[in-house]
């Protein structure tokens, strides 16, 4: 049965062309269940979060739940939709794609039962069963991204029709791994918990303790570094660089030189880097346990560098993309070559 489903394909949909009306039957099955129960458990968590007022290091006990809720259907929708366009190693993407649901199933699994007990579940090593709990999910966590680097390295293999959406796909993916990977800069004990373990090993915050002041619903600290910052932004490239060429589509129609495929490319190319550039100023941000509400000279600085190359580059691709267009087409005449 699983190789019939894995041979099937659709007459609509040639390999390369990377469509956003993907046929149903292409879908991965297992990514798009997990989304849809990761939709009900956002829903679940946000009469959980109006109705208790419980509090876990300083916030709602069910916004943890919440986010990771919202995160895991995003995450689970994309790579439904990605999985369903290859052509080549198709079997690969398909089990690459259900492990990732099932080791993030089990990661929302655990925090949403630690979250309904009133308990924390990362970094949590305080008895055997929080011990136990967060092996797991640190088990889980590594599983979900070797299978995602697996489904990456298939996507490479796979053609794309159009250029800036293949660069856009590929770059979003790439930066996406990167992302994920950081979140294992948070998993070892600091020098506090070290000189007085409390049986917590692992933090969020880079300078304090976590639970202090944080942005709203994202809870990223507002006193000091946060690496969860990086990991959510590198993450999300999956979605945002992909996004970016489908906007140059869209401005395609009403704006002649984004008709070159060459043009968008190069666009895409140019935020991908200026993306990549921008998860590196934030880790190294979170790392000096500074704030991302009150970036210093350096950080600053830095930042002004990305938009400054980031606007060169923006000109240089529309300039050789206006060149390219006024040069003047051959003509027929001097096109052919004389008869005999």
């Amino acid at each position: 049965m699983l190789n019939t489903a894995l041979k099937r394909t659709d007459p609509r949909l040639e390999p390369g062309d990377w469509r956003l009306d993907l046929p149903p039957s292409r879908w991965h099955r297992p990514l798009l269940v997990l989304a849809a129960a990761l939709a009900v458990l956002t829903l679940v968590t946000l009469v959980g979060w109006a109705v208790d007022d419980r509090q876990l290091l300083g916030v709602n006990v069910w916004e943890k739940p919440f986010k990771f809720a919202i995160s895991g259907v995003i995450y689970a929708v994309t790579w439904a939709w990605l999985i369903g366009h290859f052509a080549r190693l198709r079997r690969a993407a398909w089990w690459a794609g259900t492990v990732i649901a099932a080791t993030l199933a089990i990661e929302l699994v655990i925090i949403v039962g630690f979250a309904a007990v009133g308990m924390t579940s990362h970094f949590n090593v305080s008895s055997p069963l929080t011990t136990t709990a967060w092996s797991i999910m640190a088990t889980a966590i590594t599983t979900l991204w070797v299978a995602t680097f697996v489904a990456a390295v298939a996507l490479w293999r796979n053609p794309g029709a159009d250029p800036a959406r293949r660069a856009a796909i590929r770059s979003g993916v790439a930066i996406s791994l990167l992302g994920m990977g950081l979140a294992f800069l948070m998993t070892g004990p600091n020098a506090d918990q070290l000189s007085d373990f409390q049986g917590i090993a692992g933090a969020h915050a880079v300078g304090v303790a976590d639970g202090g002041p944080g942005l709203p619903v994202l809870g990223w600290s507002t006193v000091a570094g946060d690496l969860r910052i990086p990991h959510f932004i590198g993450m999300h490239a999956l979605q945002a660089i992909p996004l970016l060429a489908l906007l140059l589509e869209v401005g395609a129609r009403r704006i002649p030189l984004l008709r070159d495929a060459a043009v968008r490319r190069g666009l895409v190319l140019t935020g991908a880097g200026a993306f990549l550039a921008v998860v590196g100023l934030v880790t190294m941000q979170a790392l000096r346990g500074q704030s991302i509400i009150a970036p210093d000279a350096l950080t600053l600085s830095i930042g002004g560098a990305i938009a400054a190359l980031s606007l060169v580059a923006t000109v240089t691709v529309l300039a050789s993309g206006a060149r390219r267009g006024r040069v003047p087409a051959v003509s027929e005449s001097t096109e052919r070559a004389p008869a005999p």
